[in-house]
């Protein structure tokens, strides 16, 4: 599991879709609950309401609630508070003192800080530093819209610059306060192919979990987690061997050292979340 309790792919639903609720975290590792941008103005009301009678599985289940500045910040809060659900996304998070907020109004409150403004990723050090944050996220398309840009991505689809900036900054941050990382999510719905590559990338980087706007997104992100029959392998192998050899060692012609182990029980850890 990672450190949000959770495998690796989470799926947005809208919290106005009460009727997709069970269908989304049947479909997925977690579901993310939306009160922010899948939900209109005209909806908020009966998307917090459909949240509070919810009967999911809080274990895996996510509200994803309005920025700070909201005009519905606290009435979204206060339809958590008053769900069995206890993990809150913080959408476009921007300072510590507004996880403050959210752990005040919910009480046990398990915050996964979204980043998605250039103040946000500024902040990010100290917002995932926070004791009540489990988890962190990165948004590409709201980052660049606050700094004026247009597009996360270039012609090829490869993230511009300044994303690859951002998606590496946070994922530093949530190492070096040992939260968990969320990859963004991809816009292009049709490319399993290009949602598969890009959650290897994830795997392979750090990220614990990825999010999906769509459920055919779930199946490419579960396996770009999971490591390959030979990775278990080869793994479990070098894990062996490092508990009859102490120290570095050598193992099929390259060096050995605690590094390669912490890899080695990445690709083991990893393999047990998803059953492998």
């Amino acid at each position: 599991m990672t450190l949000l309790g959770m495998g690796p792919a989470l799926l947005f639903c809208p919290g106005d879709r009460p009727d997709r609720f069970q269908n989304a975290a049947d479909r997925a590792d977690a579901v993310i609950l939306d009160l922010e941008d899948a939900v209109g103005p005209e909806s908020k009301a009966a998307a917090r309401e459909a949240v509070q009678a919810a009967s999911l599985d809080p274990a895996g289940t996510i509200v994803r609630v309005q920025d700070a500045s909201a005009d519905g910040f606290e009435d979204d809060l206060a339809a958590v508070a008053a769900s069995p659900f206890r993990t809150v996304m913080l959408a476009k998070a921007e300072s510590a003192a507004q996880v403050d907020r959210v752990v005040a109004a919910v009480p046990g409150a398990r915050v996964v800080v979204l980043v998605e403004t250039a103040r946000g990723v500024l902040a990010v050090e100290p917002l995932v530093a926070h004791e009540a944050v489990v988890g962190v996220m990165w948004g590409a398309e709201d980052l660049v819209a606050s700094i004026g840009g247009t597009s996360s991505r270039d012609a090829s689809g490869a993230y511009r610059d300044v994303a690859v900036h951002a998606r590496s900054r946070i994922l530093l941050a949530a190492g070096a306060f040992g939260k968990t990382a969320i990859d963004a999510i991809r816009t292009d719905i049709a490319d399993l192919d290009g949602a598969h590559a890009e959650a290897v990338d994830a795997a392979a980087s750090g990220f614990g979990a990825k999010a999906a706007i769509h459920p055919n997104h779930v199946e490419p992100y579960r396996r770009a987690f999971a490591p390959t029959a030979e990775q278990l392998d080869e793994a479990r192998r070098i894990l062996a061997a490092a508990e009859a050899t102490p120290g570095v060692f050598s193992f099929e012609g390259r060096m050995v050292d605690e590094p390669i182990l912490r890899h080695a029980r990445s690709v083991v850890a990893r393999a047990h979340t998803l059953g492998a």
